[in-house]
């Protein structure tokens, strides 16, 4: 993926005196950097996303390039954590970002994000209406559109461990133990040990986070290899461990196709914490109406079918678009039923906290 361009301060202030030297020529700079689709060899605007990595398919963005005459910076970020520490320093400059909903909710809180402009997306009607109805991290979408609906659970490679039982209980196996990784993600993990225990993973009770922060040190924890959130599909891949948890989109895209037929992703039947990515524009953005622009193409139904088909998902969030997906699906939507939409726990997340730093680091 691409990253940043030092020089776009540079450029905007050209443009800016250009723009002082007459009346035409602020007309015909304002012409060009419209957002409207625009003709070959116009000068281009630049559209700066911030997004997980494996996340929407380089033929999408290059459809969106052409269409609109414009040039998509890519950056990516491995978790919410870490995209809202960079942008709460000051960012750089970017126009949209795909937090998952519980960052949704704190980045309206910490004022980061402008309101979206319904007016402009003509797609909004292909949204899933079940998706919509659990946004209540954003009620009535004011700042925030879903992008996809998932879940993280579990890879494993069946050559090497024969039969397994499809629950967060694989990681409590002895004779897998140095074979396995868990994601270095603490709402995951411990919400993977709540749902296991019955519990929900947004549980606000002090007693039930330490039971799931027991069970996770000394009943998983013992058998892992490492928590990787960063470089688990490539050390999948690589066979460096045979099971993992993880995100199917990266499991398979590091993989070899002749050897996915080896591999079987499963979220397993506990259920555990689900996510809605969702796709907003930052309040400082310069480009707000081609990021409106880029939201709404999205979700025209070829466009998210094909984003949906790249990377293994089921068209959780566009209906029309699940008529017109041709690829396969590394689980079904069905799967999610048990699982639980992570959500902001608020002054509760300071248990959490302490939680987690026992598992990872003792204390």
């Amino acid at each position: 993926m691409k990253t940043p361009s030092v020089s776009r301060g540079a450029t905007l202030r050209a443009i800016v005196l250009k723009a002082a030297l007459s009346a035409v020529a602020f007309a015909a700079i304002f012409l060009v950097l419209s957002c409207t689709p625009k003709k070959a060899g116009a000068a281009q605007r630049k559209l700066y996303i911030y997004n997980w990595t494996y996340y929407t398919p380089d033929s999408v963005i290059a459809k969106f390039e052409k269409e609109y005459g414009c040039k998509v910076v890519y950056d990516s970020f491995p978790s919410n954590e870490e995209m809202f520490a960079k942008l709460k320093a000051g960012g750089s400059d970017y126009d949209i970002c795909f937090p998952s909903g519980d960052y949704v909710s704190i980045m309206v809180k910490e004022g980061m994000l402008a309101p979206i402009d319904r007016k402009a997306m003509k797609n909004f009607a292909n949204v899933d209406p079940a998706v919509l109805a659990r946004c209540d991290f954003d009620p009535g979408n004011a700042y925030s559109i879903p992008y996809y609906m998932g879940a993280a659970g579990v890879a494993v490679n069946k050559a090497k461990v024969g039969a397994f039982e499809k629950s967060w209980s694989i990681f409590g196996r002895k004779d897998l133990a140095g074979k396995m990784t868990m994601l270095d993600d603490m709402r995951e993990v411990l919400g993977d040990a709540l749902a296991y225990q019955g519990k929900s993973v947004n549980s606000a009770s002090a007693v039930e986070i330490a039971a799931a922060a027991k069970l996770v040190n000394e009943v998983w924890k013992p058998n892992l290899l490492k928590f990787d959130a960063e470089a688990f599909a490539k050390g999948f891949a690589a066979g460096e461990f045979w099971v993992t948890q993880g995100y199917a989109e990266a499991i398979y895209l590091e993989l070899d196709p002749a050897r996915k037929p080896e591999v079987e992703f499963f979220i397993p039947k506990e259920g555990g914490p689900m996510y809605i990515d969702s796709m907003v524009v930052l309040k400082g953005s310069k480009n707000k109406d081609l990021a409106m622009s880029f939201i709404d193409f999205i979700h025209r139904p070829q466009i998210y079918a094909e984003f949906t088909d790249a990377f293994g998902f089921p068209a959780t969030c566009n209906v029309p678009a699940r008529a017109l997906k041709k690829g396969p699906e590394w689980y079904k939507a069905v799967d999610l039923a048990p699982c639980e939409l992570k959500k902001d726990v608020g002054e509760d997340l300071e248990k959490y906290n302490k939680a987690w730093q026992t598992i990872r680091f003792g204390g």
